[in-house]
């Protein structure tokens, strides 16, 4: 797959494509449907996602806690998968907030990509101030000769499959209800920074990685799996929080993952959360805590082992 952070001046070869238009965090279910979409209407086509980074909502909002479902490389990997072959990753700065609905459709998606074919969810909306919606975006695609297919919200018994559902989901402390509206388990990617080293001290080793602009999950205990750099996957155990036992104050995820005893500091690792076990609490005392987390691993193993 490759990436582009620029519709202007594109090489001929990465132009004319079936063009999924979103913000896709999260690429779930629903932006499946709509990736699938342009496909299918035009599966002769290069399948293409045109997408914005930051998220609109961050530039907007920068005061917001972070909520990024995925960050560009989850997004990137996740839509690999989905068959995509170029990603439009186009940088949402002030300039580009201003373009109207019109520029945005006639100067980025028709003269900039050359797109063939376009799809959205229903409720997409684009230009300055939100001017666009899928009626005018039909109006000025079909003027401009490029086909247009508009995607229902995929849905199951509780409603419309959303980033917001799923973000909600994940802060309760349900990652398998979370996983079911992801079509796979929810992931936390980051390199691996040097902790305290308290965890080695007592034979639990941990990987450390900070949240950054990752949504924070509900705080505690999971049952884990981790890829690791040239995609061994391992299993474990990762507390989620700032770790009130030991003083700690910037939230980040500490996985210790199961019979591994490599290096991993400074690789990139992703970091998927399958089982919620507990919240998390502060302990009276180091050994209390130590207990705890030898409970915390068995359970996890028992959980992963099924």
């Amino acid at each position: 797959m490759r990436i582009f952070n620029d519709w202007r001046d594109l090489q001929s070869a990465a132009r004319g494509a079936a063009v999924a238009l979103g913000n896709f965090d999260g690429v779930h279910l629903g932006h499946a449907a709509v990736v699938r979409a342009v496909h299918a209407a035009r599966p002769d086509l290069k399948l293409a996602v045109l997408t914005f980074e930051p998220h609109p909502r961050q530039f907007f909002r920068p005061q917001d806690a972070p909520f990024r479902l995925t960050l560009s490389h989850e997004k990137a990997a996740a839509l690999a998968a989905l068959g995509v072959a170029y990603v439009y990753e186009l940088r949402f700065d002030e300039a580009f907030s201003h373009l109207t609905a019109a520029q945005f459709v006639r100067e980025v998606l028709f003269e900039g990509l050359g797109a063939a074919h376009l799809a959205c969810g229903a409720d997409f909306a684009f230009g300055h101030r939100r001017g666009g919606d899928v009626a005018f975006l039909g109006q000025e695609a079909e003027a401009l000769g490029m086909g247009l297919s508009i995607v229902p919200a995929v849905s199951d018994a509780e409603g419309p499959i959303s980033s917001t559902r799923i973000r909600r989901l994940l802060q309760d402390g349900y990652p398998e209800r979370a996983a079911a509206l992801l079509g796979r388990a929810h992931t936390i990617r980051g390199e691996v920074v040097h902790g305290d080293a308290r965890g080695r001290t007592i034979g639990f080793p941990t990987a450390n990685i900070y949240l950054h602009q990752h949504l924070e999950p509900c705080r505690g205990v999971y049952a884990i799996t981790a890829q690791l750099p040239g995609g061994q996957v391992v299993k474990g155990v990762a507390n989620i929080g700032q770790r009130p036992t030991v003083g700690g104050l910037e939230p980040r995820l500490e996985a210790h993952l199961f019979d591994y005893a490599g290096d991993l500091y400074g690789a990139e690792v992703s970091v998927a959360l399958h089982h919620f076990l507990r919240e998390e609490k502060k302990f009276g005392s180091f050994e209390e805590l130590k207990g705890q987390i030898l409970r915390d691993a068995a359970q996890a193993r028992a959980m992963l082992d099924k």
